[in-house]
């Protein structure tokens, strides 16, 4: 059996509505338009609440665990079929910061070996990344009022995302709402994928 091409791997992180499945979408659009395959995984959130897993403010470690291992067996999945750029919306960490989130939201604390044991698995990932984005929260900007969102827990969400990322200094690009910081990451996005399908 032939080992599969090792593609990018690109995620994304980051509290809801921050722009991050438009900033992949647009990714995506441009390398597309380069010839090169991209597969891109998410909805994790929509398919733990269809597997009636808690969601949100709500989460536990098993819904928790439950979004971490499916994008892994989702990534996996394109990696097989064959896609060169694979664009992972909701990174492990991501889980994570949205577990903390919820816990400090309802006044809880987990045991803290469970706690580990899920960073632990989260940090299995991100030597796999080739490039990570983490989108910064701005509440001036309107988000769609089709969801029902709790604006403190969106806020926990952002914070605790970026406290992980500034904790276990993990390598990352911050992407604002501001125009220019988009076009950023597209542009690093591309540079990077396209220079190693040329190689």
């Amino acid at each position: 059996m032939v080992t599969p091409v090792q593609p990018v791997r690109i995620g994304v992180l980051g509290t809801h509505s921050t722009g991050k499945t438009t900033l992949f979408k647009r990714i995506e659009m441009e390398l597309r338009a380069q010839g090169v395959t991209v597969a891109r995984t998410g909805q994790l959130a929509k398919r733990a609440a269809a597997a009636d897993l808690p969601k949100m403010q709500h989460h536990t470690s098993q819904s928790t665990e439950w979004i971490i291992t499916q994008g892994i067996a989702d990534e996996i999945g394109a990696v097989t079929q064959g896609a060169e750029v694979v664009l992972i919306d909701r990174a492990a960490h991501d889980a994570i910061a949205y577990f903390h989130a919820a816990l400090e939201y309802r006044g809880e604390v987990a045991p803290r070996l469970e706690r580990e044991r899920l960073l632990a698995l989260a940090a299995t990932q991100l030597p796999k990344y080739d490039l990570l984005f983490a989108t910064v929260l701005d509440e001036s900007v309107p988000v769609d009022t089709s969801h029902d969102y709790d604006a403190r827990y969106r806020r926990l969400v952002d914070q605790h995302v970026h406290r992980l990322l500034a904790v276990d200094d993990i390598l990352h690009q911050r992407v604002t709402s501001d125009p220019d910081s988009q076009a950023h990451a597209i542009e690093q996005a591309l540079q990077l994928c396209l220079k190693k399908a040329a190689a």
